[in-house]
C-alpha cells in the first residue's frame, strides 16, 4: 500500500512570506519519507471545510511546479481541479509541461467544479451542473486524444479544436493518470470506468460508504468492459499523529492498523492532510515507523 500527501492549506505563522520556504520543506519531507504522491487543492479561494475564504490559497499548477523543482520522485497532482478553470486543451498542455520536466511524474486530477463563489469572485462562468458534467466528458475526451499523437480535430458540443497537436509529448506512457473525483454514482463513477485510471473516495465517509463506491465502481467497469484492477482506488482523509497518540491524536500503530484496513478493502493510495504539516517534526514519525510499515501491506485484489 502507499501513502501520499495533501496540503489544502497555507496559512502558515510567519505569514505570506513562509508560503514558497516552507511549501519546499514540506514536499522534500514528505519525499523522503517515502510517500507516494503529493497533491494541492484546485482553488482560488480557500474552501469552507477548511477555512475562511480569504485566506492564502496557490494557484495549484504554479504550486505544482514548484514542488516538482524541489523534490525527484514523489508523483504530484491536484485534488481536483474543476473542469470549468481552464479550456481543455490549455489545460492538457498543462499537465503535459508538468509531466515533462518532472520527470514523468504528473496526475490529472479533474472534476465537475463546485465553488460558485471563486468563480463569481474572479469571473469564471459557473455553468448548471448538468452542464458541467457534459464539459467534464469532453474534456475527458480531449485529454485522451491529445495524450494519443492523434492531430486531428475535436468536435464536441460545447469544445471544438482544430488540431489535438501536442508536443512535447507526455513521459510518463501511455500517459499521465486520470483520477477523477468525487462520488456520484451515475455520472462521476461511470466517468471513472470509461475515461480515468484512478477514483477518490472521503474515507470520512465511512467503511461501508466506501465499499458501496467500490461496488458501484466494479459495476461501471463491468458495462465499460474494463478491468475492475486497472482503477487505483485512492481514498482522502486529515490526520494527526504523534509518536504516542497523546491528546486525542493517534499513535504509529493506531495509524498502521487504519490503513490496514483500508487495503484490506482494495484501497491503493491513502491520501490525507496532516494538520501539523508546518511542524519541522511532522514526518519523522511517518519516516521512521509508519511508512516502511505501510509499505508492506497488500493491497486486497492485487
Amino acid at each position: 500500500m502507499k501513502v501520499g500527501l495533501q496540503v489544502p492549506s497555507f496559512t502558515w505563522e510567519g505569514g505570506d512570506a513562509v508560503i514558497g520556504p516552507t511549501l519546499g520543506r514540506i514536499a522534500r519531507s514528505a519525499e523522503e519519507a517515502g510517500f507516494d504522491s503529493f497533491w494541492v487543492m484546485d482553488h482560488f479561494f480557500q474552501i469552507r471545510n477548511v477555512g475562511v475564504y480569504d485566506e492564502p490559497m496557490l494557484e495549484g499548477y504554479s504550486a505544482l511546479s514548484f514542488i516538482a523543482g524541489q523534490t525527484s520522485k514523489i508523483k504530484v497532482g491536484t485534488m481536483v481541479t474543476g473542469v470549468t478553470y481552464r479550456y481543455p486543451g490549455i489545460l492538457v498542455k498543462t499537465v503535459t509541461t508538468l509531466d515533462v520536466l518532472s520527470g514523468g511524474r504528473a496526475y490529472l486530477g479533474i472534476g465537475a467544479a463546485w465553488n460558485e463563489q471563486e468563480h463569481v469572485g474572479l469571473g469564471v462562468p459557473f455553468p448548471p451542473l448538468k452542464e458541467r458534467f457534459e464539459r467534464l466528458e469532453e474534456t475527458l475526451q480531449i485529454a485522451h486524444q491529445m495524450w494519443s499523437g492523434e492531430r486531428a480535430p475535436y468536435n464536441g458540443k460545447y469544445y471544438q479544436l482544430e488540431e489535438t497537436l501536442n508536443s512535447p509529448q507526455v513521459l510518463t506512457k501511455p500517459h499521465p493518470p486520470i483520477l477523477i473525483g468525487g462520488t456520484g454514482e451515475q455520472k462521476t463513477l461511470r466517468f471513472v470506468a470509461k475515461y480515468g485510471d484512478a477514483c477518490n473516495i472521503f474515507w470520512r465517509m465511512g467503511a461501508d460508504v466506501v465499499n458501496h463506491k467500490f461496488d458501484v465502481l466494479r459495476e461501471h467497469c463491468e458495462t465499460e468492459n474494463r478491468p475492475y484492477t486497472d482503477i487505483e482506488k485512492t481514498t482522502l482523509d486529515s490526520l494527526l499523529v504523534s509518536r504516542d497518540g497523546r491528546e486525542g491524536t493517534m499513535s504509529p500503530q493506531q495509524a498502521i492498523d487504519n490503513f490496514a484496513e483500508q487495503a484490506e478493502m482494495g484501497v491503493d493510495v491513502a491520501i490525507f492532510s496532516l494538520r501539523n504539516v508546518s511542524d519541522p517534526s511532522a514526518f519523522d514519525v511517518f519516516r521512521d515507523e509508519i511508512v516502511p510499515q505501510v509499505s508492506k501491506i497488500p493491497v486486497a485484489g492485487r
